[in-house]
């Protein structure tokens, strides 16, 4: 009996190993899955912290008169130590960013103040609250705060906030070295010109390894092409398996009399989990582990249903090893209608659309066959529908999965 979508995920999970942790220059850890808690090494702000291009106050001496003159006793930029304010009827002149003097406790920006020579006013109307901006030490976070937990994918927010905190290097999850392995005798390389009618220039493997790169959770891709010959594809799978830290095939594992992949890999030591997936396309991808306990995903040789279940299968696998925070499901309604009658999940392709209110629909994009590959260029990812549904009305939500 075949396995429902949801099954197979979690046949695949079970069987994952978890990636080691390296040590990372926050310069080159964009991309990369934190394995440490990042956590403030001093309040932030650290210091009370003026907000505003202007003048530096003590709101007690406006209470009584907002016009009164003030003497300007000095100017402080970001960056100098606070200054003191040792006078009733003073003023600092300040810049953004700057810490707040010391007996100050307001600032007033240039545009509502009033000057003349070494004296400034309030201008008529304007008034001077204790507090105003100013952005008071520890009032985002205190010491000791845990700002980004392990599995968090690091981007240029995580950087920043790292960087803010100290944390010059981070600890974060090894990528993993990936072979992709085209197989099939009627392959032949991009750059050939001349091409038998039997014969097609490989796609998949480029299309997998380019997916894989962009995704920043692999250290390297390198492509093999195995014809249909067995003592062929032993001889090269067994270095394959050796070598590399995920393995993924297109072709050969489905029920042809030149499927060798299956048979191939059990006499390599290989644990089959899983071979076949209730799902179309993609319906005879297989999963297992060898040995060493790296994961062999054999997906379908034709390239939609490669593509979909590199997106559905492989990429989520590849961030459950490297410990990333699993993400919650995106839900999209339908734009239109759809039918399918096989009883099967049904991995629709789709293109986003948004209407003025900014209202996001998915819209049917079908394949011609699962070759057709091309007709995936004007689509953004796929749908998940069930296989307990033949109709699917407009408005009904359904699992988006976006390409990479």
């Amino acid at each position: 009996m075949l396995l429902t979508p949801a099954e197979a995920t979690a046949i695949i999970a079970r069987h994952l190993p978890t990636l080691p942790t390296e040590d990372c220059a926050i310069e080159h850890a964009h991309g990369r899955v934190t394995r440490q808690r990042i956590v403030t090494d001093r309040p932030l702000p650290p210091f009370d912290r003026v907000t505003m291009d202007g003048f530096a106050v003590r709101s007690a001496d406006l209470i009584a008169n907002p016009r009164a003159p003030l003497a300007i006793t000095g100017y402080q930029a970001a960056g100098m130590i606070a200054q003191e304010m040792t006078r009733p009827g003073t003023a600092i002149e300040i810049a953004t960013g700057a810490t707040l003097p010391i007996g100050a406790d307001a600032i007033v920006p240039y545009e509502d103040t009033e000057q003349d020579d070494q004296r400034v006013r309030l201008r008529e109307g304007v008034f001077c609250e204790s507090g105003q901006n100013v952005h008071r030490e520890g009032s985002d976070f205190p010491r000791g705060t845990a700002l980004i937990a392990p599995g968090t994918f690091i981007t240029g927010r995580e950087i920043a906030v790292a960087a803010t905190v100290g944390a010059s290097r981070l600890r974060v999850s090894a990528r993993p070295a990936v072979a992709v392995v085209a197989t099939g005798d009627e392959l032949m390389e991009v750059d050939t010109v001349s091409l038998a009618p039997h014969q097609i220039r490989k796609s998949n493997d480029h299309a997998l390894r380019a997916a894989l790169c962009q995704s920043q959770l692999v250290s390297r891709v390198q492509r093999f092409h195995l014809r249909d010959h067995p003592p062929e594809i032993e001889a090269t799978m067994r270095q394959i398996l050796a070598s590399f830290d995920v393995t993924i095939l297109t072709g050969g594992v489905s029920k042809g009399k030149r499927d060798h992949l299956p048979t191939v890999l059990a006499k390599l030591g290989a644990t089959e989990h899983l071979r076949g997936i209730a799902q179309r396309p993609g319906k005879p991808m297989w999963f297992g582990t060898t040995p060493r306990r790296t994961p062999v995903f054999a997906l379908p040789g034709n390239p939609v249903s490669t593509y979909i279940c590199l997106h559905r299968y492989v990429l989520p696998a590849l961030r459950q090893m490297a410990g990333a925070v699993p993400a919650g499901p995106e839900m999209v309604p339908l734009g239109q209608p759809f039918r399918f009658e096989r009883p099967l999940s049904f991995m629709l392709p789709v293109r986003l659309q948004s209407d003025p209110a900014g209202a996001r629909t998915a819209h049917p994009a079908p394949f011609n066959t699962s070759g057709d590959l091309g007709g995936l260029l004007a689509t953004d990812g796929f749908v998940e529908l069930p296989a307990d549904q033949t109709d699917f009305l407009a408005g009904t939500a359904a699992r988006f999965w976006r390409w990479i």
